[in-house]
């Protein structure tokens, strides 16, 4: 008897499929969480592939011009391709309770509904009505400065970017760099090497951390350090819009 193999997992089976709680433990731990794969490597090349496809995207940035670091991004619009609405769609009430659990530690409104869309409809009411998901290009000498992605007022604190090449590979260097000022200490800084196709979730702008007073915000910077070699690109996701 003939048997089937069973067809790869879309994006939306591998997001569900994750150990949430294992995810949750880890971003309290360190700050941030690694994923299981979200995309085969099939997907991550269609993706990267996308970066030529100008019509897809509504603005291209020069790092260098803007004295960001080095490299290129650009921001899709809001017409999004079917595997970056699908990852997000998926992810977005995975972290919701994670991102109320914490508006709730540093005693914060939590503004976030259920649904993903009632949440963008909100961010477009306040004036930001943009797409801010990206698709990042570094070549070899390319970085990307310590930064945090708030577009206005209204921020959802969780966000997640996808490797969507092998480093040792396809390129050298380039590893995600995540910067933690804790409460009345120095900074603390945390090194990723991103796999092709795993997801890493961190804060957009701060995470509650233990402090003598019970729970502090401790702002969190994110950045890309110096590709070596070769090319490397990723998928960020970002859960507002933007201004």
């Amino acid at each position: 008897m003939t048997r089937t193999a069973p067809a790869p997992a879309g994006p939306a089976a591998r997001v569900a499929a994750a150990d949430w709680p294992g995810v949750a433990a880890e971003l309290d731990a360190h700050g941030c969480a690694l994923t299981p794969p979200l995309l085969d490597p099939d997907a991550c090349r269609a993706v990267a592939a996308l970066y030529d496809e100008a019509e897809l995207f509504r603005k291209t940035v020069d790092m260098a011009r803007h004295r960001f670091g080095s490299g290129q991004y650009r921001y899709f619009g809001h017409d999004l391709p079917r595997p970056v609405a699908e990852l997000r769609a998926a992810l977005y009430p995975r972290l919701l309770p994670i991102a109320r659990d914490w508006a709730a530690r540093l005693g914060r409104p939590a503004p976030w509904p259920d649904d993903l869309g009632e949440w963008l409809d909100s961010c477009d009411r306040a004036g930001q009505a943009r797409s801010s998901q990206i698709l990042l290009r570094y070549e070899s000498g390319d970085w990307n400065a310590l930064h945090r992605d708030l577009f206005g007022e209204l921020v959802f604190p969780l966000q997640v970017v996808i490797g969507l090449d092998v480093q040792g590979e396809d390129y050298t260097g380039g590893e995600f760099l995540l910067v933690e000022q804790r409460p009345r200490a120095q900074s603390r800084g945390t090194v990723t090497v991103l796999p092709q196709g795993h997801g890493l979730v961190f804060t957009t702008r701060d995470r509650p951390v233990r402090s003598a007073r019970g729970w502090s915000a401790a702002p969190v910077r994110h950045g890309v350090s110096t590709v070596r070699s070769g090319l490397r690109r990723s998928l960020g996701l970002v859960f507002h819009n933007a201004a």
